[in-house]
């Protein structure tokens, strides 16, 4: 067991999409410093459960730092600011007795809030959808050597598949951009033999899809890759950019 702490929580609380929320105070105590902050909110949802009131809503899943579902603003900065780090892999030791936490979720219009700290993050799910995919047959799973990639291609395109489509990069960007997010999935499938045939089809129709969920401009603040728990490059940026650039170039658009 570690230490326990004390500890005061600013929550924002939505009961719904059109409800215009507001701040709300709850006493976090006797927490165990090596508790996760997810682990942290349980506690406090649970108090909140027997003294008859509405437990906080949040999103989660895996709780291991894969799925990107805990999604959610702690003192101002995405995950809580810990380096390569989600939401449900922060451990309340970082946190200092009798401190007060603020709690938010992301804030972008393109990620409407559902309720409390749960937004709606399908607009990443339709970009993926607007373009990745490959139309090679794949059949069943061939030999590990049985397509020749260039170790630099498959170490970069592994790079980029790590991103776990969270939207810390949109909630720490000041336009709300999702251009790591984006660059990072046109990366990892154009970096693979497999993901040639469609690579400028790809370029275009997942940038275009996320200019149409209302997403900002990208003015390469490097704020997205400081706040991404999986520390995608902003190197990945660059690359879409020449994907997109090309493509256009190809299509007789410039």
């Amino acid at each position: 067991m570690g230490k326990e702490l004390n500890l005061k929580l600013k929550v924002w609380r939505q009961d719904n999409a059109d409800d215009h929320g507001r701040f709300e105070e709850y006493d976090a105590n006797g927490i165990d410093t090596d508790m996760s902050f997810l682990e942290m909110l349980d506690v406090v949802n649970e108090g909140l459960i027997e003294e008859g009131k509405e437990p906080i809503a949040f999103d989660s899943d895996c709780r291991e730092g894969i799925c990107g579902s805990c999604s959610m603003v702690i003192n101002g900065a995405p995950h809580g600011g810990q380096q390569g780090t989600t939401a449900c892999q922060l451990h309340m030791r970082h946190f200092s007795d009798g401190m007060t936490i603020t709690i938010e979720p992301w804030r972008a219009t393109a990620f409407p809030v559902h309720r409390d700290l749960v937004v709606d993050r399908t607009g990443f799910d339709r970009i993926q959808q607007a373009g990745g995919f490959i139309s090679v047959r794949t059949g069943s799973v061939p030999d590990a050597n049985a397509t020749p990639i260039p170790k630099d291609d498959a170490d970069l395109a592994m790079d980029a598949a790590q991103c776990i489509g969270c939207g810390a990069c949109v909630a720490a960007c000041k336009n709300a951009s999702a251009m790591l997010f984006v660059a990072a999935k046109v990366s990892h499938l154009s970096l693979m033999p497999q993901g040639q045939p469609e690579r400028e089809r790809r370029a275009l129709a997942m940038v275009q899809q996320m200019d149409d969920e209302g997403f900002g401009n990208c003015t390469v603040t490097g704020s997205c890759e400081a706040a991404c728990p999986k520390e995608i490059s902003l190197d990945f940026i660059a690359r879409l950019n020449r994907e997109y650039g090309c493509a256009l170039v190809k299509k007789g658009e410039v």
